[in-house]
Formats: C-alpha cells, structure tokens, sequence
C-alpha cells in the first residue's frame, strides 16, 4: 500500500476519509479556501489551498513537494450550482497535473448517476461514454460524469474509478430527504451507500492495489418506497411519505468489489439506516 497520499476536496466524505488514512499514511487534505485549510490545520491534518479556478501555482508543484503516490479526487459534479460543465473540465486539469507530477495512482470518486434510466440490474460494463452518446436512456448529467470518467479512463495513469450509490451518514440521514421527493417508488431498488464502506471500500482499494472500475452499494436492499419509511420510523418521525408509485428502476450490482474481496460493514441497507 502507498503510503503517501493527497485527497482533493476534503468535504463530507473527504474529510473522514483523511482522518481515516491518516491511521497509517500521510495524507494531505484540499480545501477550497484558506480558511478551510486553516481549520483542517487545527486538527491537525496536512492541509493546503486548493481550486481549480483559482490556484496561485500548478497543483502538480503541491503533490511533488508533497510526494503524492495517490491521488483521490472526491470533489462533487456540482450539478446542483450549475458547474456540471466544468467537472469534466475539473477532472482533464486534475489528470494532467497529476502526471506532471508524476503521480502513480490516481483514484476517482464518481456515482452511480452514470447509469442509464431503465430498469434492470447495472453492472460496471453498462455505462460508459461510448454507450451513452446520442441515448436518451442517459441523461445530460450522466454523460457528464462518463467524460469525467474517460480522462481518468484515457490517462494513462492507474487509476481506480469507484461509482457510489446515495450516501447516508452523520449529517446525512435519508429521513431529511422526504420532504424533497416528489414520489417514491415501491418497486424501485434503493441504491444506497453508508459512509463507513465509502471508506473502507477506498482503503480496500488501496490495501490491495486494485485497478478499474467499480460500483459500490449496499449489497442487499429493499424498495424505496420500504426504506424511506423505514429512515422515517427510526427518527420517529410523523411526517408521511410521498405518493407511492410502482415504478420499476435499476439496482446497482456491487458484486465485482465483493469478488476482489472486499466485505461490506453492512450487508443490508435497514442495517445502515440502524448505525445512523
């Protein structure tokens, strides 16, 4: 396992991820103001200022005083704020300064909003750039995402591409959700990632020097509709679901992560709602 280690965008999930390698690495943590980096350096994480619109010197003069082996990209598409076009861009920047500096791995937190909309079970070979070029079964954000993947893809670097189903976590709890769905399904898998195995899938990936691409999920499920009802119940919350529908959807297949070997923390998505 490399032992020298720099994650750009330490947020949500960045940050715990940085505290967590930290056990056994030296890991060095971006954030996107100097104040940001400040308050990471309060405790006491290897932190520095870092934006791809706004960096007074290359990244790559960062990650060769830092000695990054591997890199971990885990900044969002930004889709809610409208840069959906600069991620790719984000992504072909981040590709090049990390082979200028000669970085050995290059590791990219991606979704698995890559996926086409139709029902069916998706596995890692049903989404790529070529696949979704003028199909609407992709959306406008999906391919998106796929051309971030392909600079990774086309890098020449290693590089391992994780795709994560929906997060839950601290501060995250699918009961606050609810209120923002239009309907919920009772016939559509819910895809869901507790952050416990965001992380422990990443060092996995570390620990055993695993290249490609992979989806990681919550092996077993249950529908939304059943388990958002279920985040409501264990809040106590009184506040009632959406309109049912019985519209199917796509599930997520973890199974090639599963076969490298990796065992997830919580087999079943109602187990990770418990450790919420």
């Amino acid at each position: 396992m490399m032992k020298h280690i720099t994650i750009i965008g330490a947020g949500w999930l960045g940050l715990p991820l940085t505290h967590h390698l930290s056990d056994s690495c030296r890991v060095f943590a971006s954030k996107t103001t100097p104040a940001g980096a400040d308050a990471l350096k309060l405790e006491g994480i290897r932190s520095f200022c870092f934006h791809f619109e706004q960096s007074e010197s290359p990244l790559s003069d960062k990650l060769i005083a830092q000695q990054a082996e591997v890199v971990i990209g885990c900044f969002p598409p930004g889709f809610r704020q409208n840069k959906q076009d600069e991620y790719a861009h984000y992504w072909s920047c981040l590709v090049e300064q990390c082979k200028i500096a000669q970085v050995k791995k290059l590791i990219m937190i991606s979704t698995t909003g890559v996926y086409p909309n139709h029902p069916g079970v998706m596995t890692e070979q049903d989404a790529n750039l070529t696949l979704a070029q003028d199909n609407a079964d992709f959306s406008t954000s999906a391919r998106v995402l796929l051309t971030a993947e392909q600079h990774v893809i086309d890098s020449g670097l290693d590089y391992a591409i994780l795709r994560f189903s929906g997060l839950i976590g601290p501060k995250r709890h699918p009961a606050r959700f609810v209120p923002k769905l239009k309907q919920v399904s009772s016939r559509a898998p819910a895809n869901i990632l507790h952050l416990d195995d965001a992380i422990g899938s990443v060092r996995y990936i570390l620990e055993q020097e695993l290249s490609g691409i992979f989806n990681v999920t919550t092996p077993e499920t249950v529908s939304k509709a059943e388990f958002y009802q279920a985040a409501l119940d264990t809040v106590s919350s009184e506040a009632a679901l959406p309109p049912i529908v019985a519209q199917e959807d796509k599930q997520i297949s973890g199974d090639k992560l599963c076969r490298c070997g990796y065992s997830f923390h919580y087999q079943h998505t109602l187990d990770a709602l418990r450790y919420l």
